[in-house]
């Protein structure tokens, strides 16, 4: 009579379900500590800020300490999650590599202002000097450091592209996501135009023969200057101008006949040309009889004044 033999019992089945339990519990647990972490340091920042904000009425304090705050507590949440998700923590060269992650994240303006910084001084869109726009502010560059570039704002309020007196610290992480324009890189010069409107009645030949004689007289040192400087921007750029010499166009508008002056500028003198062109184009009309400015003005026609035939009406047949 054979003896029974014991069935075995598979090993595999029992472990794998208990490491199927243990890993389930393990990830639910890491779970429930991170909403703790998370809760924890929300709850730190919203108790801080009620503080500062019962000890001080300062919008610019409030500001920065809800900055700085913020990166902070940021900072430190990025490394406890981690540390609970991420066996190995005790490694150096996993800290180290979860520590410049979090640091990349809190510290991700300055670190993009650090980023820009190397773009200028790789790419140089423009330099100290530079006359530029960008966005919405327009200056000359009057620094360049890691993190900022700072203007002397043009334009805005003032006219014609004068100085406002403001100075503008701008983040280098703009110039990677902004249009840059520079006014005075490689080419100093920039086109300007002045409109001028003479009435139908006059002899605007001849006012567009003095227009042309007075802005050529004031062109003449710029043409030699600008045709060189083309010559040498080739180089880097491809600037076809062929005709850098001004011109005059003529146009019919509403009120008269316009004359527009098209001619190079220095980008800093535009309206100390633009006055002096002005003045000649006034004090040369002034002498001309038939030469008139035209504006808007109110006409109010009468048949017999005008010593026409009265308008009448088709009788029916």
């Amino acid at each position: 009579m054979q003896s029974e033999q014991p069935i075995p019992i598979e090993e595999n089945g029992p472990s794998a379900l208990q490491r199927l339990i243990d890993q389930s519990y393990l990830e639910y647990s890491n779970l429930i500590e991170t909403i703790a972490v998370i809760v924890v340091l929300v709850l730190i920042h919203f108790v801080v800020i009620r503080i500062v904000y019962r000890q001080t009425e300062r919008d610019t304090v409030r500001y920065k300490w809800r900055k700085n705050l913020a990166y902070v507590l940021s900072f430190l949440g990025f490394l406890m999650v981690g540390r609970i998700w991420f066996q190995g923590m005790g490694s150096l060269a996993t800290f180290l590599g979860l520590l410049s992650a979090g640091l990349a994240i809190a510290l991700r303006d300055p670190v993009t202002d650090m980023a820009g910084w190397l773009f200028l001084m790789w790419r140089k869109p423009f330099d100290v000097g530079d006359r530029i726009q960008i966005g919405d502010n327009r200056g000359d560059v009057i620094d360049i450091r890691f993190f900022k570039f700072t203007i002397l704002e043009i334009g805005n309020w003032v006219q014609a592209d004068q100085s406002t007196g403001r100075v503008i610290h701008i983040p280098n992480h703009l110039i990677l996501g902004e249009t840059i324009a520079n006014y005075t890189s490689d080419f100093n010069f920039i086109w300007n135009e002045i409109a001028i409107v003479v009435t139908f009645e006059s002899d605007w030949k001849r006012a567009k023969s003095l227009i042309t004689e007075i802005v050529q007289s004031h062109s003449e040192d710029y043409v030699a200057d600008a045709e060189q400087q083309v010559r040498r921007a080739k180089k880097s750029y491809l600037i076809q101008y062929k005709n850098l010499t001004p011109i005059v166009y003529t146009e019919v508008v509403e009120v008269g006949v316009k004359l527009t002056i098209r001619h190079l500028s220095n980008a800093r003198s535009r309206r100390g040309l633009n006055q002096l062109i002005w003045e000649d184009v006034l004090e040369r009309f002034a002498k001309e009889e038939h030469i008139d400015f035209a504006y808007n003005t109110l006409r109010i026609y009468q048949n017999q004044i005008e010593g026409k035939e009265p308008f009448k009406s088709e009788k029916p047949g």
